[in-house]
């Protein structure tokens, strides 16, 4: 996969070479307000440092509900969140249990200079999918309301999904998934409660 993202790289720029070759009145390269602008957009700010609360290892204690007004059912696992990429995005291996099954997934979340949002990935074993998220901060800059879809196994189609990451302190944080209930009414699915291993 990753031999075929530097091939398609590689012949991006190829192609933007002979397009410019053709064209005489093209440049010789990038102006320097261009060059200025694309460090700009590939590098690190305050935006990926306020992510860092959550760099770390951290025990989960995981509730599900499988609609509204059930009672939830638990799990636990463990979260190992590093920064990527020279601090770039903060990934996060998770690995434990739910519903007395293994259970682990990765995901990544960073800051997108250029759209000014942030942005996420998430991908476990209890799916082939991948879910795409994006947000913003919110005022109390302690907490980031998400929005995106997942796949519904059993309809086969996209279903909103609404999250919101809490930052409580340097050694607490918790996320809060929400999605459409029977009545298509969002309801909280799913609430994981981390707490930094010491």
């Amino acid at each position: 996969m990753r031999c075929r993202t530097l091939a398609a790289t590689v012949l991006v720029a190829f192609t933007a070479a002979l397009a410019f070759a053709d064209d005489p009145k093209a440049k010789a390269g990038p102006s320097q307000a261009e060059m200025e602008a694309m460090m700009k957009a590939a590098t690190p700010g305050d935006a990926h440092k306020k992510l860092n609360a959550m760099a770390g290892t951290f025990n989960a204690d995981v509730k599900m509900w499988m609609q509204p007004g059930a009672p939830p059912s638990g799990g636990t696992g463990v979260a190992e969140n590093s920064w990527a990429l020279d601090g770039r995005f903060l990934q996060q291996n998770f690995t434990g249990n739910f519903m007395g099954m293994p259970f682990s997934g990765v995901g990544y979340t960073g800051y997108d200079n250029i759209k000014k949002k942030y942005i996420g990935t998430w991908m476990d074993t209890m799916t082939t999918s991948m879910m795409i998220s994006t947000g913003t901060a919110n005022a109390d800059g302690k907490s980031y309301t998400f929005t995106s879809s997942m796949d519904d196994p059993m309809t086969g189609k996209a279903s909103p999904v609404k999250e919101t990451v809490t930052v409580v302190d340097d050694d607490h944080h918790t996320l809060e998934m929400w999605s459409p209930g029977p009545d298509g009414k969002m309801f909280k699915m799913m609430e994981i409660a981390y707490t930094r291993k010491k």
